[in-house]
This record gives structure tokens, C-alpha cells and sequence, in this order.
């Protein structure tokens, strides 16, 4: 039996893909490497057991997190979940919000997206003409799962909201962020395109998960966004995310 094979037969049809470690959560954890028509995925995909459900996983940023967001191989790390079996994805990522009434620690699970990555890699169509509806850029039933789970443990969740998505690896100028905040969009983060159209091509559920870590650069703050501020957040609230998500993952099973 192939590794692929293998893994499929494990029954993982829910994954978490982020940038940061979840491999502590899943108990039988076991990783599996997957060739794919575009190239090696940023990690090995790790399936292991939560709650009593296989659940599957895999860090975009890569295992040592040496992986910057414009680096990122989105097209084999979808494709490889995808040939693994899974039907469902949480895209977990760090985010900036626009209004600071949306405070540092909320998760937005958006259900809008707008695309300012500029990016060309974000298709599995390069040789035919296929146009996916992405009207909804968001699963409605993938959503629901992470906003019960993440309220169960007593988050602030903001149901719904527009995420505009980044290249990165820089953070926004002033400009930007102002223009942002004007058009009424709500967070910025650097995954949640292309993985989510990429996800819908395949016929993948996907749920954008955006922990607030700062207020980017907007003029009602006193200093702007920072990678040391954006780390010092994830680190007092990673573990408590990644709890909330295996929860989801093993409810949406």
C-alpha cells in the first residue's frame, strides 16, 4: 500500500491548515509525504486522531516556519489534502483588523473576501477553460463548524466580515490601510486567497479563521503593526486556538 493510500484509508475528510504547530493535539499522529503535480507541499500532511475523529493537518509556513507567505506552494498544499481525502479546511491565519472596536484576541470567520494578492498561481486550470462560481467564497456549513467550536470555548467570535488578502510578506503602508478601512472591509490577511478559490476548484469546503492580532496601521493607533507584536499574540493564544479548531475538525468528521 502507497503512503497516499495509506492516508486516505485513515478516513481524514476535515484538515487544519496554519502556521503554526498542531502536532501535540492529535494523538496516533503519523506523517505522511505526498508528491504532487505541482511541486512538494510545505510539510508532510499529519493525520492523526481528536476527540475521537481523524483529523488531518498541515503547516503552510513549513515546520520550521521558514516559509514566508509569497513563498508558499498554495496549489500543492490544497492539491495534497484534497488527494489525501479531505473535504473541509480551516485556514487558520493571523490577521490585522481595520476597526479597533474588533479588539486584539477575536477570531473573524469571515464570510467575504476580496483579492489584492496579485497573484497567478491560483488555479489547477492552466490548460483549459474552467471558471469556478465564487460568489460565496466561504463554505457556509465549514464556517458554522469553527464558529461553534471557537464559542463553546468562549471566544469573541465576529461572525462574518471582509477579509482582504495580501501578498506579504510586508505589511500595509498607511495608505492602503486607510483605503481598506474606507471601502468597509473589516481584516487583512496574506492565506486566505488563493487556498479558499483553490479549495472551491476542488470541490473543498473552506473556512477562513482569522485570529486578531493587531490593528495594522490605522491612524487611531498609536504605532503600527509589527512582526514582534504579531508573534507575541499568536504565542498567548495559539494553544487555545488550536484546541477550538481540533474541536471543530473531529464535530465537521
Amino acid at each position: 500500500m502507497s503512503e497516499s493510500t495509506a492516508a486516505h484509508a485513515e478516513g481524514a475528510t476535515v484538515a487544519i491548515l496554519g502556521s503554526w504547530g498542531y502536532y501535540g493535539l492529535l494523538d496516533d499522529a503519523r506523517s505522511y509525504p505526498v508528491d504532487t503535480p505541482y511541486g512538494r507541499p510545505s510539510d508532510d500532511v499529519v493525520i492523526g486522531t481528536a476527540h475521537g475523529r481523524r483529523v488531518a493537518y498541515l503547516t503552510r509556513s513549513g515546520r520550521e516556519r521558514n516559509i514566508p507567505p509569497h513563498r508558499i506552494n498554495h496549489r500543492a498544499n490544497i492539491w495534497a489534502l484534497h488527494h489525501l481525502g479531505v473535504r473541509h479546511i480551516f485556514g487558520a491565519t493571523p490577521a490585522g483588523a481595520f476597526d479597533p472596536s474588533i479588539g486584539v484576541g477575536t477570531v473573524v470567520v469571515p464570510d467575504q473576501l476580496v483579492d489584492r494578492t496579485g497573484v497567478t498561481d491560483d488555479t489547477f486550470h492552466d490548460d483549459e477553460d474552467v471558471r469556478v462560481s465564487f460568489a460565496e467564497p466561504f463554505a457556509a456549513d465549514t464556517r458554522e463548524a469553527a464558529i461553534s467550536a471557537l464559542r463553546e470555548q468562549r471566544w469573541v467570535v465576529a461572525d462574518g466580515g471582509v477579509v482582504v488578502a495580501i501578498r506579504g510578506p510586508r505589511f500595509s503602508t498607511t495608505a492602503e490601510s486607510r483605503w481598506y478601512a474606507a471601502q468597509g472591509w473589516d481584516v487583512v490577511s496574506t492565506t486566505p486567497y488563493p487556498e479558499s478559490v483553490l479549495a472551491r476548484e476542488l470541490g473543498m469546503g473552506y473556512a477562513c479563521v482569522a485570529l486578531v492580532t493587531d490593528h495594522d496601521v490605522i491612524a487611531e493607533t498609536p504605532w503600527p503593526v509589527s512582526q514582534e507584536q504579531v508573534e507575541r499574540t499568536l504565542d498567548a493564544n495559539t494553544m487555545r486556538l488550536r484546541e477550538a479548531l481540533v474541536r471543530a475538525a473531529a464535530a465537521l468528521s
